[in-house]
């Protein structure tokens, strides 16, 4: 027997789904589409922190100062949607799951490193 909350859950991962892709079809140039996949507040420094490998829900929320739980959640599918990482859930109690960078991911790291030591001269000049 299927359930009514179980089928809204459904449609509205779908719809949550064609939006995040809506949202990069517009790009006006390569630049414009890479920035619409990495930028905003929080994907570059998800990005960073994964750098290392493995890392679980609750480390990447300690990780990340200063993000609610709602804008990881959304920043992370997003970031899944867009192949740069992976998630993996194991079938325990109480659940386990574990992200890390897809080899897509992993080719941003010199990108944003170098963005990073841009940042820190530029906080050391100010």
């Amino acid at each position: 027997m299927v359930h009514t909350k179980n089928i809204v859950k459904l449609i509205t991962n779908v719809l949550n789904l064609k939006k995040m892709k809506k949202k990069f079809q517009k790009a006006h140039c390569a630049v414009d589409y890479a920035f619409q996949r990495i930028g905003g507040k929080y994907k570059g420094r998800i990005l960073w922190v994964l750098r290392d490998g493995l890392l679980r829900y609750g480390e990447l929320n300690r990780a990340i100062v200063g993000i609610t739980p709602k804008m990881l959640t959304q920043t992370l599918k997003e970031l899944e949607a867009d192949e740069l990482i992976t998630r993996k859930v194991y079938s325990e109690v109480p659940p386990k799951v574990e992200y890390s960078l897809t080899e897509t991911g992993k080719e941003l790291i010199p990108f944003i490193s170098q963005m990073r030591s841009w940042g820190e001269k530029q906080i050391a000049a100010n």
